[in-house]
Formats: C-alpha cells, structure tokens, sequence
C-alpha cells in the first residue's frame, strides 16, 4: 500500500479539494484525508503510479507538491537535518563573506559547490581562506543579524520529539552557528566544521577533518547504530550536493527547496512547502503539531 500526499505553501494555502479528488480519482485511490484545511491531504494507493512524475510536473506549476511513499514505517524515528539553507534561510558561510567584503565570490563558490560542479572539501577550504583577517566577533553579528530559521523548523522538531525522536543537525557549515540553531530550535546533537581563530581573528583556516557528504553519511550509520535504530527510521532533509549521501540512506529524503541537481536524484521533492512538510509526509495532521 501506499501514500499519496499533497501539498501546499502554509503562507499561501490554496489546495483545491475538486484537485484532490480529481487525482484520487484518477489513480483509484482511497477516500482523501485532509492534514491541514486548504493546505495538506492524503490518500492511499495500491500501486505507485506510472506516470507520478508527469503529474508531479504538471502540480508544481500550479503551486502544489506531491509525494508518493510506502504506507509501513512513514512515521520516522530520528531526523537528520541540514542547517544552510534548510533550517535556516541563509549560507553561513555566504554572510561571513559579505562582512569580509569577499561577498560575492564565495557566494559563487558556494553556488557551484552546492550544486554538484565543485569538490565539497576544496570548495570550502577555498571559501574559508578567503574570510582569513575577520574579527571572530563578527560571526556573533552575523548570528544576531543576518541568521533566520526557516518557517516550520520549529513546529517540525517540537513534534517530533514530543513523539519519541531524536534530532541530530549535520552541517558542512560551522560549530559556532550549529550551537546557536540546536539550541534555539531543541536539536538533540549538532556537528559541523570549526572555524579556526589565533587571537580573536580567523585565521582563514578550518579544524580536520571536513565534515562533507561522507561525514554526514557517517552521522547517519554511528547515531542509528548508538540509539538501536536501522536507516529505515530516518528521515533526512537537505538542499545540497553534500547532502546526497545521507538522503539516499535514510528511510525518507527529502530534497527541501533544494538544487535542481539534487532535487533530480530524490524521490521526494518539497518546492513550495515548509518545513512541516516533512511532518506532513509522516501523516502528522496540523491538529497533532506539537507548540
């Protein structure tokens, strides 16, 4: 059995239940469940259907999201997150740049990096030397005002540990933002890079080893292997070329708002919702939302 799950932007709800039924319809599929009013709706299905990707096509244009996934096991057991760009709006490493004045190529690099064309680690030591001479104190700016989370990160790790999960974020960005975003937001565990200081200035260098697409795999295998859970617990979510490996492992991945690239090789696609998306996908209705 399986799950067809329909979705909208929560900003702008406007799913059409004639839509609905309409594609219900047209696949055989059971009575549709509504997750969210205007917003999320569901139903099952015998089969995965022939022609999911032509349909997700044609409902991306008209501002809704589709995802079709086996029924069993949907309601995950940990959540491995990407912070850039994922649970926050922003590329850290984008924002330091801008106050070293450099802005614009490391924006390009990190362009290019994310999308597949660069090497991950290269990329990244590049970017890194470019922000050397830029007082420490700067990242706490940037924090304090460049930095906001993306919409529904909250209510996303609100419940999913008021039911039972565990939240670990993996970034290939820096410990010093990591800390701030597990925090605000209730991540259980955080890892990512280390930016390098010497007497209150970076000192454009980053710690070894670099956390990239192997090490986000790797927090995946040793987190479910230390809590007794197997991948198919795990639902994934990120944006990146570098987040390829850990959203093809996990039980569910979700290519959130992600490259055209990466979104390519998921099975599961989010445009134009929100990070309770991913709640959604788990069968979680806005009643079941966690504060």
């Amino acid at each position: 059995m399986y799950v067809a799950t329909l979705l909208t932007s929560p900003a702008q709800p406007s799913l059409d239940s004639a839509l609905v039924r309409s594609l219900r319809n047209a696949w055989g599929g059971g009575e549709a469940t509504w997750l969210a009013a205007e917003e999320a709706a569901e139903f099952t299905l015998p089969a995965m259907p022939d022609n999911l990707w032509d349909v997700w096509a044609d409902m991306q244009k008209q501002g809704v999201d589709l995802a079709v996934q086996a029924a069993e096991g949907r309601r995950k057991k940990m959540l491995l997150a990407d912070m850039d760009s994922t649970m926050i709006q922003q590329e850290c490493i984008d924002e330091l740049a801008e106050e070293a004045g450099v802005g614009d190529r490391v924006k390009e690099i990190t362009a290019r990096a994310m999308n597949g064309e660069l090497d991950f680690e290269g990329a990244l030591t590049e970017r890194v030397g470019l922000l050397k001479g830029l007082p420490e104190g700067v990242i706490q700016q940037v924090i304090d005002s460049r930095i906001t989370l993306m919409p529904g990160g909250s209510a996303l790790i609100a419940t999913m540990k008021a039911n039972g999960a565990y939240c670990a974020l993996v970034s290939g960005g820096f410990t010093a933002f990591t800390a701030k975003i597990a925090a605000t937001l209730g991540f259980d565990e955080n890892r990512a890079n280390t930016l390098i200081a010497e007497g209150g200035t970076l000192t454009g260098e980053v710690g070894r080893p670099i956390l990239g697409r192997e090490a986000k795999v790797q927090a995946l295998e040793e987190i479910t292997a230390r809590l007794g859970l197997s991948e198919a617990d795990v639902i994934a979510v990120g944006d990146g070329a570098n987040d390829l490996g850990m959203l093809g492992r996990a039980g569910m991945g979700v290519a959130l708002h992600a490259k055209p690239a990466v979104a390519a090789q998921c099975d599961i696609r989010i445009n134009h919702g929100d990070l309770t998306s991913l709640l959604y996908l788990q069968g979680y209705s806005r009643a079941e939302f966690a504060a």
